[in-house]
């Protein structure tokens, strides 16, 4: 017998107990949909977030008093117990540390509202009180106009660069640039606008004002609402990529210093670069994964015993086909082979029924944001190589049992 016989009578035997076959296929279905989902759902997240967090670039770092992105809730306890992170601190970095070119200071506040000729925007607008150096360091360029500059800092004036959906909301058929808008009740003239930079986490880009950093300490103080002083994020620019760790550790060691720590204290304020918050969510998201994976994997093996079941029964059954197939020649791996393709075929099918249903479940959560779909391929190869190691490993005592039967008895079989 040919391999290809003898894999047109496995389809055929699979054919022809649709209802058996079926009910195998979902315990299958069920556990392959289970890890591909789970993984592509993470895979879709993960590369949103890692096309989103290279907004600092690979030359650029932060430092800051608040833990960024996915913190536990006792790294905030900790850190409302650090001093802020000041423009002077800033000014340090800038005068000691040799391996950076630039550095930027930003505050950030939201909930805002901008008024035009009588038109008001929802509370969405988030206020950023930053330096000359927040378009570099966070790949954000102006489009129209200008940045805010040094002289504007040295001037406390009250100048605006606003993002590209608020520009346009407000603006929606005139030129922005030299006209005066109230934000947060405060007078501020126009003198820039963003290009257009959409965030599918819901980031400030788009509906941001970005003022002089002086000018928002005079208005806002150096409280905020919550009776903190307030927090400079302080965005660091490297001379060279080769450079950024050599900055990182120059950056802290100032820092350091500056706050009297000792050797044996550790750092009372966080840094982090686009890469750092990358492996941060791929840490985070480790024991989903692993949950997923054995969830999964448990569906498959009880789907696996179910197989060896159906099969075990299909041998019995079919005892006496064996019989009349051995004494018509054929040999005991051509009986193995026919009972053991049965079974691959039949979790290799459910395998990849249960890849397209993940795929498409993982991607809902792309379709319903403005994440970006992906296909894990690297997960759908391992799901059907797992899927057919399920095959093998229980379908290998049916096809033991075939193969093993004697054509005299198994002709006589009733």
């Amino acid at each position: 017998m040919r391999f290809l016989d003898t894999f047109v009578m496995s389809l055929s035997a699979i054919g022809s107990n649709k209802l058996r076959s079926g009910l195998t296929l979902f315990g299958i279905i069920l556990g392959v949909a289970s890890i591909i989902g789970v993984m592509t759902a993470i895979s879709v997240v993960q590369k949103t977030m890692e096309k989103e967090m290279t907004v600092l670039g690979t030359q650029t770092f932060q430092v800051q008093k608040w833990p960024n992105g996915f913190t536990s809730e006792e790294q905030r306890r900790k850190a409302m117990k650090w001093p802020a992170v000041t423009l002077d601190e800033a000014q340090a970095i800038r005068e000691q540390v040799d391996s950076v070119d630039f550095v930027g200071t930003e505050f950030w506040d939201g909930g805002k509202v901008a008024t035009f000729n009588g038109y008001s925007t929802e509370p969405m607008v988030v206020l950023c009180g930053g330096s000359p150096e927040y378009a570099e360091n966070n790949t954000h360029f102006i489009a129209n106009g200008r940045n805010i500059s040094r002289m504007d800092m040295r001037a406390h004036r009250r100048v605006a660069v606003l993002g590209n959906a608020l520009a346009n909301e407000l603006f929606p058929f005139s030129d922005p640039i030299g006209q005066i808008v109230r934000i947060d009740g405060r007078k501020y003239e126009i003198v820039g606008t963003f290009i257009p930079k959409e965030s599918a986490f819901g980031g400030p880009y788009e509906t941001m004002a970005l003022i002089p950093g002086t000018t928002y300490t005079d208005i806002y103080g150096t409280v905020d609402g919550r009776g903190f002083e307030r927090s400079a994020n302080v965005t660091i620019h490297a001379k060279q990529p080769e450079l950024l760790d050599d900055a990182i550790e120059e950056t802290r060691q100032v820092l350091r210093r500056i706050r009297n720590l000792k050797h044996s204290e550790e750092d009372n304020f966080y840094y982090f670069t686009s890469l750092s918050q990358i492996d941060q969510f791929n840490e985070n998201t480790r024991p989903v994964k692993i949950g997923a994976f054995v969830m999964g994997a448990i569906a498959l093996i009880v789907a696996g015993v179910g197989i060896m079941n159906i099969m075990l029964v299909s041998v019995t059954e079919r005892t006496k086909e064996i019989g009349i197939r051995k004494s018509l020649g054929a040999k005991r791996h051509n009986i193995l082979t026919q009972f053991l393709l049965e079974a691959i075929v039949l979790c290799n099918v459910g395998g990849l029924i249960g890849i397209l249903i993940g795929f498409l479940l993982g991607n809902m959560l792309s379709a319903m944001t403005n994440m970006q779909a992906t296909i894990p391929f690297e997960w759908a190869l391992f799901g059907m190589g797992f899927c057919t190691l399920v095959g093998v490993t229980f379908g290998m005592l049916p096809a033991l049992k075939a193969s093993r039967l004697s054509p005299i008895e198994a002709l006589r079989y009733e």
